[in-house]
């Protein structure tokens, strides 16, 4: 199901001996999800064959993930006046992290560590199953 791009997205694909270029504004539309392989990503503007466009990207969970690290090394590039987009990026993430810590973590031999999982609160997370520097890049991200 599409929904109405909020913003805006540029796209360039560069061959050798091609270079194609589109934007993607408010009277576009996205579709976003994830898959049993990764997150799918299509955007389309509508109208007459001179004017429609559409892109379709599949990124596998290890590239999407490595993708959110590497953005995450770079939030401080986002002017800090611009309120705007850091709380609906920090509202994002946060969606996003509630979304992953609602699914049952997979079992990695740790006994005892998700035990009062549920007990919890719905807002509260619960990072005792992350390594140092997972839990580094999550405060990073939240900031």
């Amino acid at each position: 199901m599409t929904k109405p791009i909020p913003d805006k997205a540029e796209v360039a694909l560069e061959y050798p001996d091609k270079l194609y270029i589109g934007t993607f504004e408010r009277t576009a539309r996205f579709d976003a999800h994830l898959d049993t392989t990764g997150i799918s990503l299509s955007l389309q503007r509508m109208g007459d064959a001179d004017t429609r466009r559409s892109i379709r990207m599949h990124l596998h969970y290890g590239l999407f993930a490595e993708i959110l690290r590497e953005v995450a090394k770079t939030v401080s590039a986002i002017p800090p006046d611009d309120t705007q987009h850091l709380q609906a990026l920090q509202e994002a993430v946060n969606d996003l992290h509630r979304s992953l810590s609602a699914k049952p973590a997979p079992k990695h031999g740790r006994s005892g560590k998700s035990k009062n999982r549920n007990a919890r609160q719905k807002d509260e997370v619960d990072t005792s199953d992350l390594r140092p520097e997972e839990e580094v890049r999550l405060l990073h991200i939240m900031e």
